[in-house]
């Protein structure tokens, strides 16, 4: 093939590569809007179970918050833990009712535990669901039961603390028989999730 011929071709084939990423780079942003849209819904599912009051959910801007919550995490006691995410709920009208935080404790028996937490405007715990656990059956798997979850739900407290006593006050979460770890794991979750919201959202 002559130098000519080569030169040619290249040319050729950087003309096809680069039109080819400009109907990429084009696509993307035309797909973009609907796939995120498409992406909250499936979210709004699972926030509607911990935040059942709310109109409808915003995927806001908490990059500040969750770097100020994530430094802070590994000084406040609850464990290995950091918050993920957060979506705000919103009112009939538009106006912030309640958030949904998403938090990930790292001191699970079997692995990591991944919780939503609905929490008020007003700092009270509406519910939590668990969105990624793996503890063991017949034990820490029955943090997933409502009975135990619920102990959450309908509380505004600073903080939780887990008693093998019987709970006797609203800050209080019965531990699983069996199971302290993982009982300490979601409750460290929830309470990084409560202190995200009290301190670096709600100041």
């Amino acid at each position: 093939m002559s130098k000519g011929g080569f030169m040619k071709d290249a040319l050729i084939l950087f003309a096809i590569t680069l039109v080819a990423g400009a109907c990429l780079g084009g696509a993307y942003e035309i797909t973009k809007g609907p796939i995120e849209a498409a992406e909250l819904a499936a979210k709004e599912d699972a926030f509607r179970t911990v935040l059942a009051d709310a109109g409808s959910f915003q995927l806001d801007d908490y990059s500040a918050a969750l770097e100020k919550a994530n430094s802070d995490a590994p000084g406040l006691g609850f464990g290995n833990v950091q918050v993920d995410e957060c979506a705000t709920g919103v009112d009939g009208s538009g106006s912030p009712m309640g958030y949904v935080v998403t938090a990930t404790s790292k001191d699970g028996y079997g692995g990591n535990i991944t919780i939503s937490v609905g929490i008020t405007t007003e700092g009270q715990v509406k519910g939590i669901e668990f969105l990624t656990i793996g503890e063991t059956a017949g034990l820490g798997m029955n943090a997933t039961t409502p009975e135990w979850k619920g102990q959450f739900a309908d509380k505004t407290v600073d903080a939780f603390s887990v008693t093998k006593s019987g709970a006797s006050a609203d800050n209080e979460i019965d531990a699983i028989s069996g199971a302290t770890i993982t009982s300490n794991a979601v409750t460290g979750a929830v309470n990084t999730a409560l202190y995200f919201i009290n301190n670096c959202v709600q100041q």
